[in-house]
């Protein structure tokens, strides 16, 4: 077999490339080793940027999402018993966050993939990408795929970066000392937005993702196992930390999800090798607390998609060769972000009396400057292309 381009995962990165590059009239093969229903089902993040919900939309994709997407035009900051609202229409006019579920983002790309034509092949064993640096191929269950690229879209634990020779690249990595409870709830939302809590006993965020299920999470121990944690407890002590302001009732309801997610910052340098190029999560890793992980990804397949038209139609490899150069700017940004807002709403050290203050007084700078507002909300709903 052969294609243009031989892409690994079937993500959201992997399934959006092969989309835009099949707009552009470049072939591709996506490879997955999970279940088409398994990679539908994954709960994942889902507040997506204003520029990813313009790309989706351009794609041709974003009927869906236009339909049942919530728009937010704003945040709530809750934090000594009062609550703050990031106003996005005020301190950044024009743009916005939409919230819409990860696994309804690939539900809806599979759909327009193989409505075109596009080859996606699921449970595929074996995956292995071979002589990298002149001409690639992948192999997978005793077939061979010859391509001119490879694109490595198959998250942190995938093949395709370990595929790249020792030595070659750096990685940058902070692991932080909570994790993330996280559970799926058939409950109205409590509030119209999403809430960041502050609270001595730990962070907390009140998300959505319709107008009939609930999103929530926990700050936790980093060795928290989610079945010591029943319903009841989860209940308890989301109450504790989000109804903390006068005429806030928490809406609870039957859990149906509950996981721990681990914090952690990670880059790889550079994002490609040879004619490998690493996109999504199998380059970067951001604490979710800035809702940066999925945006990140289609950011990383928008520079991409362009490099490989400008190669694939005029022969040109200057987009190619400066690809992780491109990137790599939106994501430090982005891990920045990320790690301001995981170090200004999580509690630390529970006897650093200091480091609180600090959180506390900039807390009070961010909800009382505007100056200070316009950072958050522009980092927010995502830097300009």
């Amino acid at each position: 077999m052969r294609t243009q381009v031989g892409i690994i995962g079937a993500g959201p990165a992997g399934l959006l490339l092969s989309h835009l590059l099949h707009l552009r009239g470049i072939s591709s093969v996506v490879l997955e080793k999970r279940s088409r229903d398994y990679v539908e089902r994954r709960v994942r993040a889902g507040v997506l940027e204003q520029g990813t919900v313009d790309t989706l939309i351009a794609a041709g994709v974003g009927e869906r999402l236009l339909r049942e997407g919530l728009p937010h035009h704003g945040i709530e900051l809750r934090y000594d018993g009062e609550r703050h609202r990031i106003a996005f229409e005020k301190l950044v006019p024009g743009r916005a966050i939409t919230v819409y579920g990860q696994q309804e983002v690939v539900k809806d790309l599979i759909a327009a993939r193989l409505e075109a034509g596009g080859d996606i092949r699921f449970e595929v064993e074996d995956v292995a990408a071979h002589s990298l640096a002149d001409r690639p191929y992948l192999t997978f269950g005793g077939e061979r795929l010859d391509c001119d690229v490879i694109a490595g879209c198959d998250g942190f634990h995938g093949v395709s970066r370990p595929a790249v020779p020792p030595g070659v690249l750096q990685t940058y990595e902070r692991d932080y000392p909570f994790a993330w409870l996280g559970i799926l709830a058939e409950a109205t939302p409590s509030s119209d937005e999403l809430i960041y809590a502050r609270t001595e006993r730990g962070f907390a965020l009140h998300s959505m993702r319709s107008p009939t299920i609930s999103r929530f999470y926990l700050q936790v121990p980093p060795d928290t196992d989610a079945a010591d944690w029943p319903d009841e407890r989860v209940w308890a002590e989301l109450r504790t930390r989000l109804e903390t302001v006068p005429g806030f009732t928490l809406t609870t309801g039957e859990i149906i999800e509950k996981s721990v997610t681990p914090m952690r910052g990670f880059v790889t340098e550079p994002m490609q090798y040879g004619r490998l190029y690493l996109a999504g999560d199998a380059a970067h890793i951001v604490p979710p607390t800035g809702a940066k992980g999925l945006n990140l990804a289609v950011a990383d397949v928008r520079v991409l998609t362009e490099a490989l038209t400008a190669f694939f139609h005029d022969g040109s490899t200057g987009a190619l060769d400066g690809y992780s150069a491109a990137c790599l700017k939106r994501v430090w940004r982005a891990q920045h972000f990320s790690w301001w807002m995981t170090t200004l709403l999580h509690t630390f050290d529970s006897d650093d009396a200091y480091g609180r203050r600090l959180q506390l007084s900039h807390l009070d700078y961010v909800t009382s400057s505007e100056a200070a507002a316009t950072t958050l909300a522009e980092n927010y709903v995502g830097l300009p292309w």
